[in-house]
């Protein structure tokens, strides 16, 4: 039986993908290249294409023994997404359409989806709860959240299982160095610290520092990709049981300020980081906190890696290895 990941060379896929690789699992990939990277793919049978091309995926399916997809495919900037809004509708929801189709011909009831924190929007307390409200501030979010819903629609209907995975800020790289972050445009803090550590950047900038928070900037829970990584294996073993479709939050419980994770990135450097501070971005909430509880006592999931030091030094050494990222 294989398992099918979606997006398997982007960031968070290929570390999955790699993960699966590690306990023998066989991995079919599916990924249009345009944010992923090949080289990022450790293993597995990879196809090149789009969700959104009804005759591959049928070719995909029928190739292989699927049990089971991991599903990450999407487009994923926020700041994009409010300005693009065609564009994520089309690729998020579209495509996750595409998929559910190919998914129910053939006979495939397993998913697990890479869903997000933008679901819940400005959280009406922290830690956030699977419970709390869901009113997405972006077209991202929204998508995401559309895309929970069909999944929830053919489970009533057509008995397809699955679980999402609400996540937040992952960060960091795989141990074994091999594979790491590698956004273009960057929009995540970290990376775009690194970045600054190597003199890529002129400066990082902080956007607010009045927020309600002990140091004044806003606070966001980070968590290992590895870890992440670990969820969705754990998510599909729960499906291969024959549980009941499910959300989970993942996170560590606790999160780290920008200016923490700037002055942490000093220590683990050693090297200057130039930071210009800049007015508030709208709807950037103050504290974005995960509680993974429910992930811990259903999935059994313990995140490994949870020290900010560890997962920025993580981070370090694949900037470190590769300074221009992936090179495919």
């Amino acid at each position: 039986m294989a398992i099918l990941v979606t997006g398997g060379a982007g960031y968070i896929g290929s570390h999955t993908v790699a993960a699966l690789l590690e306990r023998g699992e066989e991995v079919v990939v599916i990924d249009n290249l345009q944010s992923g990277h090949r080289s990022a793919l450790l293993g597995g049978t990879l196809y090149e294409g789009d969700l959104r091309d009804k005759e591959l995926l049928a070719k995909l399916f029928n190739e292989h023994h699927i049990d089971a997809v991991i599903h990450f495919a999407a487009s994923s900037l926020v700041g994009e997404s409010m300005q693009k809004p065609i564009k994520y509708f089309d690729n998020n929801v579209y495509g996750t359409l595409c998929l559910l189709e190919a998914m129910d011909a053939a006979g495939v009831k397993n998913i697990v989806f890479s869903s997000t924190a933008a679901t819940y929007g400005e959280p009406e307390k922290v830690p956030i709860v699977e419970t709390d409200r869901t009113e997405p501030a972006n077209v991202y979010g929204e998508t995401k959240l559309m895309m929970e819903r069909m999944m929830a629609w053919f489970d009533k209907v057509l008995g397809m299982k699955y679980v999402a995975l609400r996540y937040f800020n992952a960060a960091g790289a795989h141990e074994g160095g091999q594979i790491g972050e590698d956004h273009r445009p960057e929009s995540h803090l970290i990376p775009l610290v690194l970045q600054t550590a190597l003199k890529q950047r002129e400066h990082i900038a902080v956007f607010g520092e009045d927020y309600p928070t002990p140091d004044g900037s806003c606070i966001r829970d980070y968590i290992h990709v590895s870890d992440l990584a670990d969820a969705h294996l754990r998510a599909v073993d729960y499906l291969r049981k024959g549980e009941e479709s499910n959300v989970f939050n993942l996170g560590i419980g606790s999160g780290f300020s920008v200016n923490e994770v700037i002055e942490t990135a000093k220590k683990v450097t050693g090297l200057d980081i130039p930071v210009v501070k800049q007015a508030r971005r709208a709807g950037d909430p103050a504290v974005l906190v995960a509680s993974s509880e429910k992930a811990r006592s259903v999935l059994g999931w313990n995140p490994q890696r949870t020290e900010l030091e560890d997962i920025i030094q993580s981070a370090w050494s694949w900037h470190q290895s590769h300074p221009q990222g992936y090179t495919d």
